[in-house]
């Protein structure tokens, strides 16, 4: 079953490295070509390197080809995945800085807020681009599999302009499913309903999940046919991590009745409660790792492993190859639909999907994310009826942001650009409309190398904060760190500290006194 793969930004270790993996270990799909894209030559060639090794050591037939002509590598293809990062981290860096100055503090930045919108701006046009080669000269019906973000905005773009049927695909479900799963684990043990050595799968806990990529919403959670919903805040709030790490999401739990599939860091950022007064951001976030809230944690982690070729690659080319099996495939989606596809194997999981009365108190048109199935026929997205009305009304919030954002973003338009920004719940809560407006001015003219349908625009837009700094309207910004910003080096100041004061809280209890430096 010789199938061809093009992997737009494989010159990402991560993503690619994952997907074909997982691909390769279904045993019909052994002798799949991958075409290999980036704009880096030299991290191309290292993630052929290692993924070779790896085929060679599996002694399977599937081969690798590289290049940069990203045509090339489309053509003739059966699927295409996007993983990439347009702008990557220098661009990422004004997404999350430049807010911030305007008081807008978000911890990832890359699906709606400030950043998203902005990543928004960047992504689109060359998605667009993928998708003309897709048309032009991939095989008739080859399918859009989208793993960048912004995702409902990217794939609504896709879908709605760039004529292929583009999917978008996420892991949020999946990780907040297990979640739930060792919720309900924790409780069924203390009610002796499983034994002590006895441990629950997610595939054991059934449950529905439904919103926007994430604001994804679990509206049906059972377990042994008992309906888990009315349980699982009390079940969440007796977890011994979750209610420090997940302090916005048992939050909003406790409000709406139905938890996000989101991170803490995640959702904090698209709702107008939780990050818009500094002074309270820490009472809502927790910095043990950087996805429950810190601000720019994602950029921070990114950053420091940007240099994985420099640090990991000559060690990882030292190790022994590990085999490609199935029982070391992952959860992303990916290789499950094509799965499907090809085979006829039933593949359920959660997808981003053009909404057409799937859910139907949400616009359609918009991208949602819902439950799917997947086989010869096809992708298959069942209806879901109603979201419940809180659920529904925060999503429909970002929706028309979504929308306003995409179009923006196709026709370089920078009035609907501020105007998305303007509406955003967290920009809005914190940003008053002339902060909008010259934040907005400065992200363009930050970012101008990579928007290239606003070309005409950017001069315009410095112009107007030239003159906004001559006639005194220059609205005033800050410089900060962020009110939930942690970085190495603060780690090691805070240990340090802490060993300090345990030495002297020990030396005064001596009765002596005794310096530490």
């Amino acid at each position: 079953m010789a199938i061809k793969i093009a992997m737009v930004g494989a010159g990402s270790i991560g993503f690619t490295r994952t997907l074909l993996r997982d691909i390769l270990a279904v045993p019909e799909l052994a002798d799949t070509t991958f075409a290999f894209t980036d704009i880096s030559e030299q991290n191309l060639d290292m993630v052929r390197q290692l993924c070779e090794r790896e085929i060679t050591a599996s002694k399977l037939p599937a081969k690798i080809e590289t290049t940069t002509d990203r045509r090339a590598a489309i053509a003739d293809s059966d699927y295409v995945i996007s993983t990439i990062r347009q702008g990557g981290l220098a661009a990422f860096q004004t997404d999350i800085d430049i807010p911030l100055k305007y008081g807008v503090d978000q911890c990832v930045g890359d699906t709606l807020c400030a950043g998203g919108l902005m990543y928004a701006q960047r992504t689109i046009p060359a998605l667009l681009d993928f998708c003309t080669d897709i048309r032009e000269v991939a095989k008739p019906g080859a399918l859009f599999l989208n793993y960048s973000n912004p995702m409902a905005m990217n794939v609504w773009a896709c879908n709605q302009y760039g004529g292929v049927k583009t999917i978008g695909l996420c892991h949020g479900v999946q990780g907040a499913h297990w979640q739930i799963t060792q919720c309900i684990e924790l409780w069924a043990h203390k009610e002796g309903l499983l034994k002590e050595d006895e441990h629950l799968h997610r595939r054991d806990v059934d449950v529905i999940a439904a919103g926007i990529n994430h604001q994804t919403w679990f509206i049906k959670v059972q377990w042994r046919g008992m309906d888990m919903l009315p349980k699982l805040l009390e079940l969440f709030e007796a977890h011994p991590k979750f209610p420090q790490t997940e302090k916005v999401r048992i939050d909003v739990l406790r409000r709406f009745g139905y938890y996000s599939t989101e991170s803490n860091g995640h959702l904090s950022e698209y709702l107008p409660w939780y990050r818009k007064r500094t002074n309270e951001i820490s009472q809502w976030i927790d910095l043990s790792s950087w996805i429950n809230g810190e601000t720019g944690g994602y950029l921070r982690v990114c950053t420091e492993g940007r240099n994985w070729f420099e640090t990991d690659f000559p060690n990882w080319l030292k190790e022994e190859p590990k085999p490609i099996t199935a029982d070391r495939r992952s959860e992303e989606h990916g290789s499950y639909i094509i799965e499907a596809l090809e085979t006829g194997r039933i593949y359920r999981g959660h997808f981003n999907v053009v909404n057409q009365n799937h859910i139907t108190n949400l616009p359609n048109g918009c991208v949602i994310e819902i439950p799917g199935y997947v086989d010869k026929n096809g992708i298959n997205m069942p209806v879901v009826g109603d979201l419940p009305m809180a659920c529904a009304t925060t999503c429909s919030a970002s929706v028309r942001v979504q929308q306003m954002g995409m179009e923006a973003a196709v026709h370089g338009d920078v009035t609907l650009l501020k105007q998305a920004m303007l509406h955003d719940p967290l920009v809005g809560a914190v940003c008053n409309p002339e902060e909008v407006w010259q934040m907005t001015d400065e992200l363009l003219i930050a970012q101008a190398q990579w928007l290239p349908q606003y070309q005409a625009e950017i001069p315009q837009a410095q112009a107007r904060l030239e003159a906004a700094v001559k006639n005194g309207t220059r609205v005033k910004t800050v410089e900060t760190e962020g009110a939930a910003r942690l970085h190495v080096k603060t780690v090691e100041e805070m240990a340090s500290n802490r060993a300090e004061a345990q030495a002297n809280a020990s030396a005064t209890d001596k009765g002596k006194m005794t310096k530490v430096s």
